[in-house]
């Protein structure tokens, strides 16, 4: 979709005057359950879509189209409307809106009109400007239906929370009062940028306010899709595929058929499923189940340690295969052999761990009513569409009731767990709950690719890198190259490249997608270029960002959090890094010591800086770069997911243990940058700086490099000895 179109679309934005109350609503999209057309509808027989309803009470209801899993995006999204419109926040209750990605969605470009997708921390940013005008003309609706009413020009009037004052005559109204009577314009004038409110002027956002889905998390009463239950329901688990792309054969269907509570068995491409009238019946059917795989799967054979052999011996060849991402100046006439400094690095794979299992509810249509569907998802429209194909429905056929999710990272962007219950539903002919346990979701995950990266760099005496080369190989695709770009670092000539192997192994975006990986090797390596040449690894980071004083300025602003120049304890070592994420600028500075005994690493401390541009809500901000910070720490220290023959080694957390309490900093401490900028994204800002920061500490205390992550107490030792 062009920008050209993106400015047809909103320009058609109208109101309407129904239910006794008002509606800012986009031409084009589906009717809001529970609205009707009125005499003001000014859509040429269009069908409409709200974003706001201001009723005669004084509520004002706000649609939020993104996924909240508890990243706070579905309050943010609303303080923004509410900003502009001018809103007591008091007054606003907050709805899932329709599923109508033709409006509600987001384009990749960022205009409305797009996938309803809550990935990439864009929600924000993508939508703020877009937000801020559909509150400004609602305000400017709210205050000419007062100027009519009072006989007064509209330019006397203003706005305080929820009501128009003309200050003058001392008259006020409120929103509630306004919506009884109130009419859309001829036509919607435009707002220029200078129209809406400045910083100063700001009462919510960058302010302290409730998030809205708190409260029901702490009581209990908030809805997630394990928590729904409908009549007639059957509950269902899937034995799927160990080596993915294998069929099953199963050998005792007879036998699990007569055990208690089982209804039916359903032999699937990639599993069996079994559906019983109790989750504790299908998982012991489950456990009993005697399936032969066949030894076709496309992950055959796959072992995840011996592909780092491969991925070094490809990061040699010169072959076609190479993907650029960078390529700026004469690396080749720059990268000599004579002092080239090279190192390689290694990630393993990683699991998405959310808190909540994946579960999905289906029911299937029944005597002319539409087929329904409960589930948490960071892709509404992508889930619907799903279980409409599975269902062999039209997409209008398909009821999808948004609930929230106990933790996304990525994993819940995908649809094969909706697929998955739809299909059973259709055979069963009746709703049915699917339940992926912990062992399901580890064994037959989705995860952050593995990968090896060749970093190599002429540094002259002064500190100057005259060419950088960065090689980077794994499975995974498009996954494996973000992060890699590094244009804050001032250098002569740069050369990245990116070569994707297909082991038939599942992956997926993870929180931060492959910044992780990216942003430690080019950190890590970083500071051993510094330690080379007797440079101090912040300093030497400052002379590397000379022309971006944005970024210096983060750079600075996490040295001065932890005094750098002070002497850390004994004992222990203080790291730096630097990364971006989604427009996010971020420094991190780790204090860590090593018990020399068993390996184990410890965060005793973790400053953070960042700057966002403008931050909607700081302090949820500051809790989001804190939980990437312990996201990182958990993945960077314990997280590592193993294949063998094609198989998962790992089962749940006993073997893939996540950081604990224990784990946690001592102190964690966080900056948010005062800034102008638009909107950048929060939730993967930090998660990117831990990797280098901590690898980077521990070579500051014992001279030697962390090269494979994660730093588990073996590798640490092994690195020690």
């Amino acid at each position: 979709m062009s920008n050209d179109s993106n400015s047809n679309r909103l320009s058609r934005r109208h109101f309407l005057a129904v239910a006794g109350g008002l509606t800012i609503v986009i031409a084009g999209a589906a009717v809001v359950p529970g609205l009707s057309r009125s005499k003001e509808d000014n859509t040429n027989g269009e069908r409409i879509t709200a974003w706001v309803n201001i009723q005669p009470d004084g509520k004002i209801t706000i649609y939020n189209p993104a996924a909240e899993m508890g990243q706070g995006s579905m309050t943010a999204l609303a303080i923004i409307i509410a900003e502009e419109l001018d809103a007591d926040w008091n007054d606003v209750a907050i709805e899932h809106s329709p599923i109508e990605p033709d409006v509600y969605g987001l384009s990749w470009r960022g205009g409305l009109g797009g996938p309803m997708i809550t990935v990439g921390s864009r929600t924000v940013m993508g939508y703020y400007e877009h937000l801020r005008m559909a509150g400004a003309q609602a305000r400017y609706v709210l205050m000419a239906n007062a100027s009519k009413k009072w006989g007064v020009p509209i330019e006397e009037l203003t706005t305080g929370p929820s009501k128009v004052l003309h200050q003058s005559s001392g008259k006020s109204i409120s929103y509630g009062e306004i919506s009884r009577f109130a009419t859309a314009p001829d036509k919607l004038p435009d707002i220029d940028q200078d129209q809406l409110k400045s910083a100063e002027e700001f009462r919510l956002i960058g302010k302290v306010t409730d998030r809205h889905d708190i409260p029901s998390k702490v009581d209990g009463t908030a809805e997630y899709a394990m928590d729904i239950n409908v009549p007639d329901m059957l509950h269902a688990v899937i034995s799927r595929s160990p080596v993915h792309g294998s069929k099953p054969d199963l050998q005792n269907e007879s036998d699990l058929r007569t055990m208690e509570g089982i209804v039916d068995i359903v032999i699937l491409d990639h599993g069996v499923g079994i559906l019983a009238q109790k989750i504790e019946q299908a998982l012991k059917a489950k456990r009993f189940m005697q399936i032969k795989w066949s030894e076709d799967g496309m992950a055959s054979g796959h072992d995840s340690q011996a592909a780092y052999e491969i991925y070094d011996a490809t990061s040699r060849s010169d072959d076609t295969n190479w993907h650029s991402i960078v390529s700026e100046g004469s690396v080749e006439d720059n990268l000599s052999a004579d002092d080239v400094i090279e190192a390689r690095f290694k990630n393993d794979y990683v699991y998405h761990a959310q808190m909540e299992p994946l579960n999905a509810l289906v029911s299937p249509p029944r005597e002319g009513d539409p087929a329904e569907v409960w589930v948490g998802s960071q892709a509404q429209a992508g889930a619907r569409q799903a279980a409409a194909e599975a269902l062999n429905l039209p997409e209008d056929q398909v009821i999808l009731h948004p609930c929230y999710l106990g933790g996304g990272f990525g994993r819940r962007s995908m649809a094969d767990y909706v697929t998955e219950a739809a299909l059973l539903a259709k055979h069963a002919d009746k709703p049915v709950k699917l339940l992926w346990t912990r062992e399901d979701d580890l064994q037959y995950g989705a995860f952050r690719p593995i990968c090896s990266q060749t970093l190599q760099a002429k540094v002259k005496a002064d500190g100057t890198i005259s060419a950088w080369s960065h090689r980077i190989v794994g499975t995974g695709g498009g996954l494996l190259g973000s992060g890699a770009r590094i244009p804050y670092y001032t250098m002569d000539a740069k050369r990245v490249e990116m070569h994707s192997i297909e082991h038939g192994v599942r992956t997926k975006h993870w929180r931060s997608v492959a910044h992780g990986p990216n942003k430690f090797a080019i950190e890590a390596f970083i500071d051993e270029i510094a330690r080379k040449l007797g440079f101090d690894p912040y300093l030497y980071r400052r002379r590397l960002m000379i022309n971006d004083q944005r970024s210096l300025a983060v750079l600075d602003a996490a040295a001065a959090m932890c005094d750098w120049n002070s002497p850390a304890p004994e004992g222990r070592a203080r790291g730096i890094a630097f990364a971006e994420r989604s427009g996010a600028l971020a420094a991190g500075v780790a204090e860590i010591s090593v018990d020399r005994n068993t390996g184990m690493i410890k965060v005793h401390h973790f400053w953070a800086a960042v700057d966002a541009g403008v931050v909607v809500q700081p302090h949820n901000a500051i809790a989001q770069i804190e939980g990437g910070i312990v996201f990182g720490i958990s993945s960077v220290l314990r997280e590592s997911i193993t294949f063998k023959d094609g198989k998962v080694q790992q089962s749940n957390f006993h073997d893939y243990p996540i950081a604990r309490m224990a784990d946690t900093p001592d102190q964690l401490e966080v900056k948010i940058i005062p800034s102008d900028e638009k909107p950048a994204g929060i939730g993967e800002a930090s998660t990117p700086l831990v990797g280098g920061a901590i690898a980077n500490a521990f070579l500051a205390l014992t001279g030697n490099s962390l090269r494979h992550m994660p730093f588990t107490s073996e590798r640490v030792l092994e690195v020690l000895s």
